[in-house]
């Protein structure tokens, strides 16, 4: 067997699939301060081929956590929203296989709660203060985004942010 030597450079970016953009970027960019990057409209051949749906037309977000170095790629989350074809949410559970959350690292998770929660944000609790483990010290909280997508607020503890 020939030996393959490739290499991996980075992580590109991570994306979600979301019902409604202009609701997501009021969510993404107005609550959690991401930065738009670039908006655009896939209505072409290439991108059929890439997603495997013939008649694929999709609106694409890149977004991009404010104050991050830049490396390979201008932006750290894709919000893709299915014009055609249409979806739908399937089961929400997080204990389910697939099933996947975003954390953000803040430095003042109370504070983010406070405003969050004000806003009308669905969390699963009140951040909880982790006592086991390599975050040991800091705080953590799961919430949802308007399709239910799971997100979590993590302040590391003292030093490490």
């Amino acid at each position: 067997m020939t030996a393959w030597i490739g290499t991996m450079h980075g992580v590109w970016h991570f994306s979600f699939t979301v019902s409604d953009m202009d609701r997501s970027l009021e969510f993404y960019v107005g609550l959690l301060s991401f930065e738009l990057v670039h908006r655009q409209v896939q209505d072409n051949p290439y991108t059929r081929r890439l997603v495997g749906y013939p008649d694929a037309r999709i609106v694409v977000a890149q977004l991009a956590v404010p104050g991050q170095p830049r490396h390979l790629s201008t932006h750290d989350l894709e919000l893709v929203q299915y014009v055609t074809p249409r979806g739908q949410r399937g089961d929400v559970n997080i204990a389910n296989p697939g099933a996947g959350h975003l954390a953000m690292t803040v430095n003042d998770i109370h504070g983010w709660y406070e405003r969050l929660s004000a806003a009308g944000v669905s969390f699963f609790s009140e951040p909880n203060r982790i006592t086991a483990g390599v975050n040991e010290g800091g705080y953590a909280v799961y919430f949802h985004d308007p399709d239910q997508i799971v997100l979590e607020l993590l302040q590391p503890p003292p030093g490490r942010l």
